[in-house]
């Protein structure tokens, strides 16, 4: 991995991601021996997200915004470029324990971007994502107890089964599905829209991450209870302690929780500033 230039600053420091994805070539490519074609969906954008921020991604469909969370959660490999991010002490020397010391930090950052998979899984409990559509990320034949579990589980904490319905309770008691033992109990059909988002919600909460990517997350729900979600993931972000990205083409929603906005087309940055700026005075 390369050290950084300058020292990383904030929760994440992004800097100069590129992601490309490389289009099959044809016979006649192959044999005239042309290259092959690349979408740039991330071409080479750079920011930095302060701990606690709610920082925007806006922009139309196709503008690169949903591709640069997912290859800064790692669920696609970068094709260039840096992201440090600064994990929790603990997370921290997990990473390097299992990497036998393979694995630098730089002052306490980690640069996730070009760590090796096989180190990542520790980081999986600091960045976490809440999906648009909260029925499809949603196993249908899970109860909601068994998708709250099984991230505490595959990350072995909670030493007792009850230990971890315990958390169970818990995190959706946080996000206001009450009784917590009568929705532990619910498959996904049998909850409402916001329902089914809150439980998303709480999946992406329960292991405690520091940075979680939320995918236009109230796009799919029904107008009047929009409002009363985006609150919930205000108290939650103060009462958790956490940072979020925003991902959204809806610039009020985007102003309505977040203290910075980047306005991306055709895979770049062309705009940031605060949520203010972007709205009442953008660049012409």
């Amino acid at each position: 991995m390369t050290a950084p230039q300058s020292p990383p600053q904030g929760l994440l420091d992004v800097r100069n991601l590129v992601k490309w994805f490389f289009l099959r070539r044809g016979l006649l490519d192959w044999l005239k021996r042309r290259p092959p074609k690349a979408v740039h969906a991330v071409d080479g954008i750079s920011f930095r997200i302060e701990q606690g921020e709610v920082f925007g991604l806006v922009g139309e469909s196709g503008c690169g915004k949903t591709t640069t969370g997912k290859t800064i959660l790692r669920l696609y490999q970068p094709t260039s470029g840096q992201v440090f991010f600064k994990p929790k002490p603990e997370v921290l020397e997990d990473v390097k324990r299992i990497s036998g010391g393979v694995i630098e930090d730089y002052n306490g950052y980690i640069d996730i971007a070009n760590i090796p998979l096989k180190f990542f899984h520790p980081l999986r409990r600091e960045l976490q994502v809440i999906y648009q559509d909260p029925y499809g990320s949603l196993n249908p034949r899970y109860r909601v107890r068994d998708t709250l579990e099984e991230p505490l589980l595959v990350h072995r904490m909670g030493d007792t089964r009850e230990e971890r319905l315990e958390r169970v309770a818990k995190i959706l008691e946080a996000v206001r599905l009450l009784p917590p033992e009568d929705f532990m109990e619910r498959y996904p059909h049998m909850l409402s829209g916001g329902q089914r988002q809150r439980v998303a919600i709480a999946r992406a909460l329960i292991l405690r991450p520091s940075l979680v990517v939320a995918d236009e997350p109230v796009s799919m729900i029904d107008v009047s209870m929009r409002a009363e979600l985006l609150d919930l993931m205000m108290r939650l972000k103060e009462e958790f302690g956490l940072t979020y990205i925003y991902i959204t083409h809806d610039l009020a929603t985007a102003r309505y929780v977040c203290h910075r906005i980047a306005v991306m087309y055709l895979g770049k940055i062309v705009e940031l500033g605060t949520a203010d700026q972007i709205i009442d005075d953008p660049k012409p």
